[in-house]
């Protein structure tokens, strides 16, 4: 397909579409002449893929592109190169290590992937900028004098546990490691949101439930 064809089935201006080109956020199409490029269903799917992340989930270029940088290395096994994708989206500022609260929510969260098992989680600890980020909230959420240990975390990490379950369901049926990838950071930009509100919905209604709506 030509630009304009490839503008109209994505939804995305030429101009914004040129602009990713030069970000080097999409690949060059296949140039026909000096002035005319082809592309093809790879670039539209990968253009679907910088929308949902710049466009939608308002992700920083420079983190858009170490992102895709990930998605198409495929050097990497399967879970590195996931976790490095998921990894390089924007996250939660790391904790300050120094504070005698962030040494207590780091071990909190500790003895709460031992309880689960999570052995890859630990392992990888602190490494891992989505554990900095747990540890971060669960320091501001104890500085403010809200209890959040392990006990209190486990049953909502076990919930977490089966959504996992289904998103790496959901990702067995992708043609191929770089479909699972870009999949998964989709979810992750998109799909978060929806299980956000669908969390406040579920509050909602069971405080309807449990104290009338009056």
């Amino acid at each position: 397909m030509r630009l304009a064809e490839l503008s109209r089935e994505s939804g995305v201006s030429t101009a914004t579409i040129k602009y990713y080109l030069r970000e080097g956020l999409l690949a060059p199409g296949h140039q026909i002449n000096a002035t005319t490029a082809e592309y093809d269903e790879g670039h539209l799917r990968r253009l679907r893929l910088v929308r949902a992340l710049i466009q939608v989930g308002k992700v920083p270029v420079a983190n858009a592109r170490e992102v895709l940088r990930h998605v198409d290395d495929e050097s990497l096994g399967r879970t590195i190169r996931l976790g490095a994708a998921l990894w390089a989206l924007p996250q939660a500022p790391d904790p300050d290590e120094e504070d005698p609260v962030t040494v207590t929510a780091t071990a909190e969260v500790d003895r709460l992937l031992r309880m689960l098992g999570w052995n890859s989680a630990r392992e990888i600890g602190s490494l891992s900028p989505v554990h900095r980020s747990l540890v971060a909230l669960v320091a501001t959420l104890l500085r403010l004098g809200y209890p959040c240990d392990a006990e209190l975390m486990a049953p909502y990490a076990e919930l977490m546990r089966q959504a996992a379950v289904r998103d790496l369901d959901r990702l067995e049926t992708c043609a191929s490691d770089r479909e699972k990838v870009e999949l998964a950071v989709s979810s992750a930009v998109l799909f978060e949101p929806v299980l956000r509100a669908l969390h406040r919905l579920a509050q909602e209604e069971e405080s309807a439930r449990r104290y009338g709506i009056e």
